[in-house]
């Protein structure tokens, strides 16, 4: 196989590009076709499914319980005063890539106010805001910004990136133009490269006031500091009590999935805003110039430049940021729909760790084997779940009526119901741990619109349909016919 990825690149590629996509339309119609022939069989599949779900709603809870724990008792912490406790405290520098394209200047400027709220020592900190060419206000908002924050951190760098052959529009090709010009700045002022961290940090995140402290600390203690990444907790909480309930109850659950996953270092992998040290994303040249994923294809280029040790390693501390916003309810739903559809488009990456997997035997293969099926689980379950979950158990006996009139296909929908039904009990401990969490509702807030807060679970099905499954499903089918996805920013206001 090794040899097959070497001599046939572009071909091997496009294959993974079409069989990956064409896996999750197999299990989505599955039961339409195989109820013809082996209705029992469908019916077996869709129950142990339905098991597995369980499974993975009592992981969930779990781990969304252990990573409350931590995080509350993480928040209380002095990590300045921890970090200075050792000697190369005084060495250590944070470089903070800020990439944005018509961003309003009210998000960035927030953005900034808060990053002036960190413990952590300013005049040790790089602020840089990648601007594009392309953006008829980019200079213009970077110099007012620059004008009003210089004189608050330590450097503030403007930085314009020109779009040329061979690159993608968007966050990662912005990304690396600016992490190159930071390393420019580094090597003139000789910053000790080998203390100083660097972060994709979005426009509008927000980390808590002591993440770059926490970090520092991190990174000072961590002996295998070059092979590791570092993952705040992402939640979608800045305008939480902004958006219409279907949005909120969906960015409530990704914001407790992200949660979660911190303490499944096994799994973690960055995302969104995120840290690692500016010597390793040297070492595999930045960020790639011609993907849209940017944070899972960084963490694979790490992981395959240097081995099977390379981890994300969670800082239980919140990083806010804006769920999917827009004038009017529709707008903000299509807003949503399009972030959702954006994400779903790291399934086009894949296909380089299923390749890359194969040109790298020097990595353990049970790591390999690891991180190739997790990521291809996470990404055919994306677009799947919720068919085989809400109407899987019923298509069986509508196919085949014989089936239908037989104990199994009788009780199908009861047994797959009462699993589900099990599945989502387990979901109200999820609730009340982001009811802790959330930021409390405005005084303006209307007060008969809190009972809507515990109804909007019954909207589950159809918010997950139209905002999770269905985009998921429109991410697969373009990379599997061929349709590539640009880079789309998503709405601010």
């Amino acid at each position: 196989m090794r040899r097959l990825f070497e001599l046939y690149p572009n071909k091997t590629q496009r294959l993974l590009e079409i069989s990956i996509p064409l896996t999750s339309w197999f299990i989505i119609t599955m039961p339409l076709w195989l109820s013809f022939w082996h209705p029992a069989l469908v019916a077996y599949l869709i129950i142990t499914f339905d098991v597995y779900w369980f499974y993975k709603s009592i992981t969930l809870v779990n781990f969304a319980f252990r990573s409350f724990i931590t995080y509350t008792a993480h928040a209380a912490v002095n990590w300045l005063a921890q970090a200075e406790s050792f000697p190369h405290f005084k060495d250590v520098w944070h470089v903070i890539i800020i990439p944005e394209f018509q961003e309003p200047v009210h998000i960035l400027k927030r953005t900034l106010e808060n990053l002036a709220h960190q413990d952590f020592p300013r005049e040790r900190m790089i602020i840089v805001l990648a601007t594009e060419t392309k953006d008829p206000n980019g200079i213009a908002t970077g110099t007012l910004l620059k004008q009003e924050f210089s004189s608050t951190f330590g450097h503030f760098l403007i930085t314009q990136h020109t779009l040329v052959p061979g690159e993608i529009a968007g966050k990662s090709s912005n990304m690396a133009w600016a992490a190159k010009q930071a390393d420019a700045y580094i090597k003139r002022h000789r910053i000790p490269v080998e203390w100083t961290t660097i972060t994709s940090c979005d426009a509008d995140a927000l980390p808590h006031p002591k993440y770059f402290s926490a970090l520092a600390f991190q990174f000072l203690t961590d002996t295998n500091r070059f092979d590791h990444l570092y993952q705040g907790s992402i939640m979608f909480y800045s305008n939480i009590w902004r958006i219409p309930l279907p949005n909120r109850f969906l960015n409530t659950l990704n914001s407790m999935w992200n949660l979660a996953f911190l303490s499944q270092e096994s799994k973690l992998i960055n995302f969104s805003t995120y840290s690692l040290a500016f010597k390793t994303a040297r070492e595999v040249g930045f960020w790639a110039v011609d993907v849209i994923p940017e944070d899972y294809h960084m963490f694979f280029s790490v992981f395959f430049k240097r081995g099977e040790h390379v981890a994300v390693k969670p800082i239980f501390l919140p990083v806010l940021v804006d769920a999917a916003e827009s004038h009017g309810f529709f707008s903000t739903f299509i807003n949503q729909y399009e972030q959702s559809k954006r994400w779903a488009w790291g399934v086009s990456d894949i296909p380089y760790v299923i390749r890359q997997s194969f040109l790298h035997p020097e990595i353990k293969l049970s790591e390999r084997f690891r991180r190739v099926s997790s990521l291809l689980e996470h990404h055919i379950l994306w677009p799947t779940n919720w068919f085989i979950i809400t109407i899987g158990s019923t298509v069986p006996p509508l196919i085949n009526p014989v089936f239908g009139r037989t104990v199994l296909g009788h009780n199908l929908a009861q047994i797959s119901s009462g699993i589900l039904t099990l599945s989502t009990i387990f979901l109200i401990i999820v609730f009340i741990i982001d009811w802790r969490i959330k930021p409390p509702p405005p005084k303006a807030y209307p007060k008969w619109k809190l009972p809507l807060l515990y109804l909007q679970w019954l909207t589950l099905p159809i918010i997950s349909f139209f905002l999770s499954a269905l985009p998921g499903l429109d991410a697969h089918t373009r990379l599997m016919l061929g349709k590539r996805l640009e880079y789309r920013v998503t709405e601010k206001i």
